[in-house]
């Protein structure tokens, strides 16, 4: 079987780039703003990065997500279910980024699988 790290975190915040300096100031981590998408990242001197989701209706504070490394993700969204999960969202395009699918574990958590459109 494949690794299977970590390779993205979402920290729900109120508002993404003025909350990002927190993280900035606090740990160093070096901040950017994707226009774009209207969507602010960190990256750490080591491990995985991360962005910053908008807290609202469906995303409320500590609703941290991980996203997990995917070769398939729909291979993987089918096993879930048949181990007992549950899907919240099916592979999704990021355009000229990767994909991704939200999964509950049986227990309720929420995670994600990602798999990356230009791998390194």
């Amino acid at each position: 079987m494949s690794k299977r790290n970590i390779v993205h975190i979402e920290i729900p915040v109120q508002n993404g780039q003025a909350d990002a300096k927190f993280y900035e100031s606090l740990f160093g981590w070096k901040i950017t703003h994707d226009e774009a998408m209207d969507y602010t990242m960190f990256e750490p001197a080591q491990g995985p990065g991360g962005g910053f989701t908008q807290i609202g209706e469906e995303i409320k504070p500590g609703d941290i997500l991980l996203y997990i490394d995917s070769p398939d993700i729909d291979a993987d969204l089918r096993r879930i279910e048949e181990q007992g999960g549950s899907i919240v969202s099916p592979k999704t395009e990021i355009p000229t980024v990767g994909w991704f699918g939200i999964f509950k574990d049986p227990a309720g958590n929420t995670l994600a699988l990602y798999t990356d459109m230009n791998p390194t």
